[in-house]
């Protein structure tokens, strides 16, 4: 019987720092910020994060071009400056300061505004948005209140171009932040990501997905295993988010096709948002919301010992993010519900007869 993958988080985030460009010369272990980081090496050319994901600065007290790292190695700044397209990294001559970015386990919200001192414009993200002009008719973002996790602002559309962290707090002009030149913000993201591989146990090629993808095959010829950096995702053995689904939540899912059962690979992925207020779903017998009718505000372990019913066909999500189970005590098969109206949830649920449901909730 299947349940949700869920795997410890590693601890302690940690990158080590080296003076020469392939991880030589001496070397600066870090595990926190660091404002400075000559006052430990005399420069810094590259370097290996163990765990964890931070942003490296060109310039002390974390100002200057940015780049986000996660896990692995970095053997040149340079090069990989330059093979990124950020303007103003490849000519970039030393890492100087570098931030931890803590793993949010909450909901994500900020507020976006045209102006300097949040005037002009002001917009309320809970997602990601790929091109503040298409969405917002916004030409430009000077300002932000970041209220809830951790973000990324691109200076061009889809998440391209240079890069800007911003934490909880407040930024009145956000081209204060030092960067080499004047950087206009074109798009924004959480910092949720799913990293897959072509091979088991994170070999062959990888495909780092930012947000939902309705099919992994147009980036990699297969996926067998992956890595979940932050966040929380769906996984689906179709395209298009159909099929057998399986929830993923941080950590390493090296053979996932041995544990999780999927006869062959992932083909779509999904990100599940945190949701923080209250749940509330109603259930029903029939199609067509028909038949008997309960309303759920908190899990359900056997729909037939709780409310009698021998069948659920349809049902209306209208707070928070669901699981419905093919098996009592949420074992079996799944279907992953966000908010909206389920006309027919066999449609969408493999023909599965639903036994269990429960919110997912933070871990």
């Amino acid at each position: 019987m299947q349940k949700c993958l869920t795997q410890s988080p590693v601890s302690l985030l940690q990158i080590i720092f080296y003076e020469e460009r392939s991880f030589q010369g001496r070397s600066y272990e870090c595990s926190s910020d660091c404002s400075d980081i000559h006052m430990h090496l005399n420069r810094c050319n590259s370097c290996r994060v163990e765990s964890g994901c931070f942003v490296v600065y060109d310039r002390p007290n974390f100002m200057g071009n940015q780049i986000f790292l996660r896990r692995g190695e970095y053997p040149d700044f340079q090069y990989m400056g330059n093979m990124m397209g950020m303007m103003g990294m490849a000519m970039m001559d030393t890492i100087r300061s570098c931030r931890i970015i803590p793993l949010h386990r909450g909901q994500f919200r900020m507020r976006i505004y045209e102006r300097e001192n949040f005037g002009g414009q002001m917009h309320e993200l809970m997602d990601d948005c790929e091109s503040l002009q298409d969405r917002f008719y916004m030409s430009d973002c000077q300002s932000c209140n970041v209220m809830n996790g951790h973000w990324l602002m691109f200076e061009q559309t889809n998440f391209r171009g240079r890069m800007m962290y911003v934490r909880p707090g407040e930024y009145r002009n956000l081209r204060e932040l030092g960067m080499s030149n004047i950087m206009r913000i074109s798009s924004v993201r959480r910092i949720m990501d799913i990293i897959f591989f072509e091979e088991r146990n994170f070999q062959g090629r990888s495909y780092e997905c930012i947000g939902d993808c309705s099919e992994i095959t147009s980036h990699l010829r297969r996926c067998s295993s992956c890595r979940v950096e932050r966040g929380t995702f769906m996984v689906y053995d179709q395209p298009n988010f159909r099929g057998l689904q399986y929830l993923l939540t941080k950590g390493e899912y090296p053979e996932y096709q041995d544990t999780i059962g999927f006869s062959d690979c992932i083909q779509s992925c999904r990100i599940v948002p945190v949701h923080a207020g209250p749940f509330k779903m109603r259930i029903y017998e029939k199609l067509n919301f028909d038949g008997q009718m309960h309303e759920l505000t908190d899990d359900c372990d056997s729909i037939q010992d709780n409310y009698n019913m021998s069948d659920l066909q349809s049902c209306n999500v209208m707070d928070g993010y669901w699981l419905m189970f093919e098996l009592p005590n949420f074992e079996g098969r799944m279907l992953y519900l966000k908010p909206g109206e389920y006309k027919n949830i066999r449609e969408i649920g493999n023909d599965i007869r639903f036994k269990s449901i429960r919110r997912i909730t933070e871990s």
